[in-house]
């Protein structure tokens, strides 16, 4: 009875085999494109960037972002609680909070501060007006700290 045997050396011959066919494949497939790209109208590679474009390729990028939604929260305060005292919490029970009355609300976008405000009551329901909008560079310094 014979049987066909594959030893190591044959894999990794096959191996070798389909890897270089690869390579090649490769190389080929970005010489052909270095040849295409060198032909084509130096003009059409630089093109010139006029303010007018500039404006309409950056309204069309606004544009594709604007229907993203946001999870925007406003923050009272916060505080660190047991949870012994947690279980005991009950209907009624007041929960102290590190934010003093009367100090702005933060405002955060995805959970990053972008402003704070005061809270305001329109038409029986909370708003909160914005009185200080963070910059970009003090969101970056709050981050480091």
């Amino acid at each position: 009875m014979a049987t066909d045997t594959v030893d190591d050396n044959d894999v990794e011959a096959i191996a070798d085999d389909v890897w270089g066919a690869a390579m090649a494949e490769q190389s080929a497939a970005e010489t052909s494109s270095v040849l295409q790209n060198s032909s084509a109208d130096q003009s059409q590679v630089f093109t010139e960037f006029s303010a007018k474009n500039k404006l309409h390729e950056t309204q069309n990028d606004i544009d594709f972002i604007l229907d993203i939604p946001v999870q925007l929260t406003v923050e009272l305060g916060r505080t660190k609680i047991a949870i012994k005292n947690l279980l005991q919490l009950a209907q009624g029970s007041v929960v102290e909070l590190d934010g003093m009355a009367g100090e702005p609300m933060d405002v955060l976008v995805n959970g990053c501060l972008i402003a704070q405000g005061e809270v305001v009551v329109v038409n029986d329901k909370f708003g909160i007006r914005l009185t200080d909008i963070i910059t970009p560079a003090e969101r970056i310094r709050k981050i480091n700290r």
